[in-house]
């Protein structure tokens, strides 16, 4: 309890620290994230990988919490799918590679002998989809992040109700580590996650729930592991079925995630992430009770009638055309970078000249030249 308390400590005041220094080497590298109405560092996701690591894997190093064989190659196997995502964030990889690479790193960590061939194998293509849809929440501030920590708190209940302590103490690490974190990715952003550290968060959490309902029921298992999970797989599905009744490729970026569509109900940013973080501790909580058997397995479809009913409402919030397509063109300097968006926009028609911040942006209107 003690090292638990401790490590989550360090977790924090750690990912806090590294997260704020990483800002820089982003910024001179140009690893932005692009997506948002002003460009965000990415190397956050690295803070969180490499606190997560270092104090779980300081635990079994001085044997007060050993990992053990299964969550050791969980914890590295989780290492790998960050450094994939980080050399997505880098090198722009595809997703279906990234989503491959997610997959084959499942199937080293997925424990068949208590499964089985065939639930292990569901399983490896459900890790993979959680990663990916972890991924897909990192595109608004505090988004990810407060889902993560709702969620890794949760997972680590179950776990610690099946008495795995090591497990349970890696998930109080990586939540630890998620809320240091959340103190630069809160809106507004100064720092994002990144492949790295979303793919990171979404594998570790989705093989942790994993390894706590093996050799349990398989029906009441995936309800349990759906409630988990429900924001992200909500925001997944209804990203694919707008785009695909949109007839927009399903992999092209757009505005169409669950944040995006509750701005545009009128919540502002920081109102959007505890939307989602008190929608996603709804489920967690549901899964929890139904794991621990404080509630039965009919009331997993309590959670289900409400991501049903949540996709079908947010599906009518008009994202696309040239509403959903306009940029909106600030004057003011981006707090994360120093450089407005106008200035920063493939698309700006005039160049944009940034002075100093007591004076006015000053845009420059293209010379006419007289003809004859």
């Amino acid at each position: 309890m003690l090292y638990g308390i401790a490590a989550a400590t360090a977790s924090f005041l750690l990912a806090a620290l590294l997260a704020g220094l990483l800002r820089a080497p982003a910024l001179r590298l140009a690893l932005l994230d692009r997506r948002r109405r002003r460009p965000v560092p990415l190397l956050g996701g690295v803070a969180v990988v490499l606190v997560t690591g270092l104090v779980a894997w300081a635990g079994d190093g001085t044997g007060v919490v050993p990992l053990g064989p299964a969550v050791g190659r969980l914890l590295v196997a989780a290492t790998a799918v960050g450094a994939l995502g980080l050399a997505a964030d880098v090198w722009r990889l595809r997703r279906r590679w990234v989503v491959a690479g997610s997959a084959v790193a499942a199937a080293c960590v997925v424990p068949y002998e208590v499964t089985g061939p065939v639930a292990g194998g569901l399983a490896v293509v459900w890790i993979a989809l959680v990663a990916a849809a972890f991924q897909g929440l990192d595109h608004a501030d505090g988004v990810a992040g407060t889902v993560g920590v709702v969620t890794a708190f949760g997972v680590a209940a179950c776990a610690a109700a099946e008495v795995m302590d090591a497990l349970a103490v890696l998930l109080s690490v990586l939540a630890a580590a998620l809320t240091g974190f959340l103190l630069h990715n809160w809106h507004p952003a100064r720092v994002a996650l990144g492949a790295c550290g979303s793919l990171f968060a979404g594998f570790l959490l989705a093989g942790a729930a994993v390894f706590t309902r093996a050799g349990h029921e398989p029906g009441t298992g995936a309800g349990v592991l759906f409630a988990l999970t429900a924001v992200a797989g909500a925001d997944a599905v209804l990203v694919l079925l707008s785009r695909r009744l949109a007839r927009r490729p399903p992999l092209r970026s757009g505005p169409d995630h669950l944040a995006h569509r509750l701005r545009r109900l009128g919540l502002t940013p920081p109102g959007a992430a505890v939307t989602l973080g008190l929608a996603s501790f709804c489920g967690v909580l549901v899964g929890v009770l139904v794991h621990t058997g404080w509630a039965g397995r009919v009331a997993v479809l309590w959670v289900a009638g409400g991501v049903v009913v949540a996709v079908a409402a947010l599906s009518r919030v008009r994202v696309y055309g040239p509403a959903g397509r306009a940029r909106t063109v600030d004057r003011e300097p981006s707090r994360a970078t120093g450089v407005g968006p106008a200035a920063s926009s493939r698309g700006a028609i005039f160049p944009v000249r940034q002075t100093r911040s007591s004076e006015k942006v000053q845009v420059s209107a293209p010379l006419r030249v007289r003809n004859g």
